[in-house]
């Protein structure tokens, strides 16, 4: 498969050549997050990409699989402090998988994580240069029990996990590796990686797919379905007084209508972009007003304005999707601040 896709490394849209080298493509127009959702299971609800490759270029960041883990850690660090990181499922496990299991931020390319009703798994993009055999060397020496098949599921447990030394996130419990795919999975359920194949999202065409094309290329974003998003970004766990004053401000923007999908992504250089789905095209449209007058007023349930987190750029309505640009304030964390609610601009 990896021979019949193309690797498009001048392509205007693509953050660099370092972020694209040993990624497959789905479709020549599609982001790197979009073609990574597509390989998520069809019942994911909330969806966190991390693009390593990018990061450590915006970062001018040189690491290598035997960079120490002070190196790592350093890097971690300033990424944090750019808001470069709080979609990664992968932090605090870091120092510990970099030294023990042959992968980590340092080496893989690309890290997307989902989650549902049904389970959640971590997908990593791995580049062309990746030393599959010391991965899989790796796992043995740790005690992971080998699949009778290349592609199978490496078990280890989260008993394995604790016996290392330091933590690392049970999503990590169960391993698959897909070489000819540059591809390694991970859950804490082994037979939810089984059945992953067989439930792919593919490029389907809903609510999720357009806030995700809607926010285009990211270094590190989350999306949400649009059930997800009007329960994630909800007024309702606020507190009574802020869900009152929310309601006033929701009635003075006009139209507001439920979302489809949800998605917030930083992008090179430090702008944020937000993308929402609606229904039908009007909604759309109205919905660009009348969120837009909500993103520069109060921030009920997150606490001051938002005018003291970011500056409001061009909104725009495409068919079904509302972006708008943001472009956040010195010292400001837009995109971990809005990635979860309550979030006024996002509510239903």
């Amino acid at each position: 498969m990896r021979r019949r896709w193309i690797v498009l490394g001048a392509v205007a849209i693509l953050v660099g050549a370092a972020s694209v080298v040993g990624f497959v493509k789905l479709r020549d127009d599609r982001s790197r997050f979009a073609q990574a959702v597509a390989l998520a299971p069809e019942s994911s609800a909330r969806f966190n990409w991390t693009d390593w490759a990018g990061v450590r270029a915006e970062l001018d960041a040189d690491l290598t699989g035997s960079s120490s883990t002070d190196q790592l850690d350093e890097f971690l660090l300033e990424a944090f402090d750019r808001d470069l990181s709080s979609t990664t499922a992968l932090s605090e496990s870091a120092p510990t998988i970099h030294a023990e299991l042959g992968f980590s931020p340092a080496t893989i390319d690309w890290e997307l994580f989902a989650q549902g009703e049904r389970g959640a798994v971590v997908i990593m993009g791995l580049p062309e240069s990746f030393d599959v055999d010391h991965l899989r060397a790796s796992l043995k020496e740790v005690g992971f029990t080998e699949p009778d098949q290349a592609d199978g599921v490496w078990l280890g447990g989260v008993d394995l996990l604790e016996g290392l030394d330091g933590p690392v996130t049970p999503e990590l419990a169960a391993l698959q590796i897909d070489e000819e795919e540059g591809l390694l999975f991970g859950s804490d359920n082994p037979g939810y990686l089984e059945a992953r194949a067989d439930a792919e999202r593919g490029e389907r065409d809903d609510g999720v797919a357009e806030v995700i094309d809607g926010v285009g290329e990211a270094l590190t974003a989350t999306a949400y379905t649009g059930e997800q998003a009007c329960a994630a970004l909800s007024m309702t766990e606020a507190d009574a007084t802020d869900r009152t004053r929310a309601a006033e401000l929701v009635e003075q923007a006009g139209e507001v209508n439920p979302l489809t999908g949800f998605a917030i992504a930083g992008r090179p250089g430090g702008d944020v972009r937000v993308a929402m789905s609606f229904d039908t095209e009007d909604q759309a449209r109205n919905n660009a007003d009348s969120r837009s007058r909500l993103a520069v007023g109060p921030a009920p349930g997150q606490g001051g304005s938002f005018g003291e987190r970011f500056s409001l750029g061009k909104v725009v309505a495409h068919g079904r999707t509302v972006t708008m640009e943001l472009e956040p304030v010195d010292g400001a964390f837009v995109l971990s601040d809005l990635s979860h609610g309550p979030v006024l601009f996002a509510t239903c």
